[in-house]
């Protein structure tokens, strides 16, 4: 299916600083694009996966040469790029392989947010508000799972979202805050950190409400 091609793509495609894809990523991303579309031509898998067409050609060739991959001719011009069975397994293994990594990874994160929260229920700050419906806000609802903090409200910036739910939040206006009963808001974005924390100084500090950054 190709969008749930893209997004497997896009995970294991990342421009990010820290988490750079390496030889093994990019091995990865080929070979599950090609388990789902083996039509895809060079040119395509290159655009899809931010890679030049030199180095599509090179994977490609590599992967053949390592019988992962057969070229089976469509026309005088062009192939199909097929898995092999052996190609197949290593994808599958590869991919496991990748989502233990990445399992742990979220789980160290997780730990991190748990430790900072902690700080929070020493202090019987217990009623939450959660600034940034994001990919953060989902490790930190899990984190605040069987805990005794309560989420009173789920706000974003971002008007698209509003009226949305959010794993079990309603999106909300930031405007609600003003109205809302809570200890403290815990900025669940981290890009955004600095900007919407200086959107909270002024009605917080009035209202003595607490602002938690990661």
């Amino acid at each position: 299916m190709p969008g749930q091609a893209g997004h497997m793509n896009q995970m294991l495609i990342s421009d990010g600083k820290y988490l750079r894809p390496s030889k093994e990523t990019r091995v990865l991303a080929i070979l599950d694009s090609l388990a789902k579309e083996s039509e895809l031509s060079q040119f395509e898998l290159g655009r899809r996966l931010n890679l030049s067409g030199a180095m599509i050609n090179q994977y490609l060739n590599s992967l053949a040469a390592d019988r992962l991959v057969e070229f089976l001719p469509v026309n005088g011009k062009s192939f199909r790029y097929v898995l092999t069975p052996d190609g197949d397994a290593t994808r599958r293994r590869m991919f496991s392989d990748y989502s233990s990594e990445t399992i742990r990874l979220y789980s160290t994160i997780k730990s991190f947010i748990q430790d900072r929260l902690r700080v929070l229920r020493e202090r019987g700050l217990r009623r939450l508000v959660l600034f940034g419906a994001s990919e953060t806000c989902e490790v930190v609802l899990s984190a605040l799972r069987e805990s005794e903090f309560t989420v009173v409200a789920l706000l974003d910036n971002d008007d698209s979202k509003h009226g949305h739910n959010f794993h079990g939040h309603v999106v909300a206006h930031p405007m609600i805050l003003e109205s809302l009963v809570c200890d403290a808001v815990v900025v669940t974005s981290f890009g955004k950190q600095d900007e919407i924390h200086e959107q909270l100084k002024p009605l917080c500090a009035s209202r003595g409400i607490h602002i938690m950054r990661f």
